[in-house]
């Protein structure tokens, strides 16, 4: 683009050349980001003496930010998802079980790196583990927010006491599965039948979404905690099925898989695998962080997948590639 403005000056006119060169357009949550390029070229100067300048415009896309519910949003990877989100121009939904405190300290960290003062952040409590929670959460989330654009699976419970395969107890697994499980797929089910019944207009990129946090603990055993790698096996073929499910209405659905993250539920063995980590049982021999998690469900939800549904994308430095 080529704008030739002119400016008088007593009697005399001065001409210049304003050349807009597009460097790049990017297409965020909720806003366009473009990057333009412009140099003035003076006539009678030398052009090699032009005058090279950068200059950014971002434009809205909506009034209304786009909005997320993620489960277990008080601490750990839940957390570091909503920051991230809040940052990328998301209202959120922060689902926490019972640490109100620890909820609010979230919604403070999403609202002080937020984008704009319209986007929210609304602590909700639900025990994920209760139908009729798990109902109240979708209810209540819509009364607050007014819509849900997309839904992130990641509250997660670990067997509150580790035990050998022939010790486990009913109680234990019946409880771990609940949460996990069980929990993640009817949530699914109630948000589905509000997309699919209500038809809202998406506010995101190629439409509304869901994203599951699973564990490396999907394929990897742990004989000491078979709960949990039970819970999140099935999770794995629960986010297939609902993949499949919603991809003719044009719903996208994912699975991440963390790895070794440094979290609380973590926290207990993190020197046993600072060890392991340092003899490289992590090819990228580091923890991985709630922002590595963040970025990726940001990544989703900004659309950059728009041909792909039922995929799993690993979080884990490596982990799961079979060496000899």
């Amino acid at each position: 683009m080529r704008i030739t403005p002119r400016r008088r000056k007593g009697n005399l006119s001065y001409f210049f050349h304003l050349v807009l060169v597009p460097l790049w357009l990017r297409r965020g949550c909720s806003s366009l980001s473009l990057a333009y390029r412009f140099r003035i070229f003076v006539p009678g100067i030398n052009p090699t003496k032009s005058v090279l300048f950068h200059f950014s415009l971002e434009l809205s896309m909506s009034n209304t930010p786009p909005v997320v519910l993620i489960t277990g949003a008080s601490r750990g990877l839940g957390r570091g998802i909503a920051v991230e989100l809040a940052s990328c121009g998301f209202s959120a939904v922060l689902n926490y079980a019972q640490d109100r405190k620890a909820a609010l300290e979230t919604a403070r960290l999403c609202k002080s790196g937020r984008r704009n003062k319209s986007q929210q952040f609304v602590p909700i409590q639900a025990d994920l583990g209760d139908s009729v929670s798990v109902r109240r959460l979708v209810s209540q989330s819509l009364k607050e927010l007014g819509r849900i654009d997309a839904l992130v699976n990641n509250a997660g419970v670990a067997p509150r006491q580790r035990a050998d395969l022939t010790e486990m107890s009913e109680a234990s697994f019946s409880q771990v599965l609940k949460v996990n499980l069980q929990g993640p797929f009817f949530l699914t089910q109630h948000v589905a039948n509000y997309w699919l019944q209500q038809q809202p207009r998406p506010l995101l990129s190629h439409g509304f979404k869901v994203v599951f946090i699973s564990s490396i603990s999907a394929i990897a055993a742990s004989i000491n905690r078979g709960e949990y790698c039970i819970s999140k096996a099935g999770l794995t073929m629960v986010s297939k099925l609902w993949a499949l499910r919603l991809a003719e209405q044009g719903i996208q659905v994912f699975e991440l898989r963390p790895g070794i993250m440094a979290t609380d539920m973590t926290s207990a063995v993190k020197g046993k695998y600072d060890e392991r980590l340092a003899e490289g049982l992590v090819p990228m021999r580091r923890w991985g962080t709630a922002e590595d998690v963040g970025k990726a469900v940001r990544t989703i939800l900004n659309g950059e997948f728009p041909f792909s549904t039922g995929e799993v994308l690993y979080i884990d430095g490596g982990l799961h590639i079979q060496s000899l």
